[in-house]
């Protein structure tokens, strides 16, 4: 993990859209919010030329669905960048009940840096990394 990540916080409401037929969070709504969440984690630290010169691209999730959430809940999405190479960065992002504090799911997710302009890998510089810092 790297040294004092910063950690990024969004609070959401589950919506009738994000529910599936058992009446529960879908699958991918969590997905998507795991997304979601990164990619405000990067809108909000990162500088706009940054913004400008670099994007982010999945290469792998892995998500552990541990409970269920229900329409009106409030959640809290939760995360921060943990071992980062010369190319990719592991994103950790924690979904929570916001009442009950209980974990729901536990994501872990590589990116891949890319360049905007050239749309090939882009090395992350020294400069970049401590965007994700305290």
């Amino acid at each position: 993990m790297a040294s004092n990540p910063d950690v990024f916080e969004q609070k959401i409401q589950v919506k009738p859209e994000h529910l599936d037929e058992q009446q529960h969070v879908n699958n991918v709504q969590y997905v998507q919010w795991v997304q979601d969440v990164a990619r405000a984690h990067w809108l909000k630290k990162s500088t706009l030329k940054q913004q400008e010169e670099f994007f982010w691209v999945v290469v792998e999730h892995q998500v552990k669905y541990k409970q269920q959430a229900f329409l009106d809940e409030e959640l809290i999405l939760q995360t921060y960048i943990g071992d980062t190479t010369h190319v990719t960065s592991v994103r950790h992002v924690n979904i929570k009940n916001a009442r009950t504090g209980k974990l729901l799911v536990e994501a872990k997710t590589t990116w891949c840096l890319m360049n905007q302009e050239t749309k090939k890998i882009s090395k992350i510089s020294e400069e970049l990394k401590q965007v994700f810092l305290k």
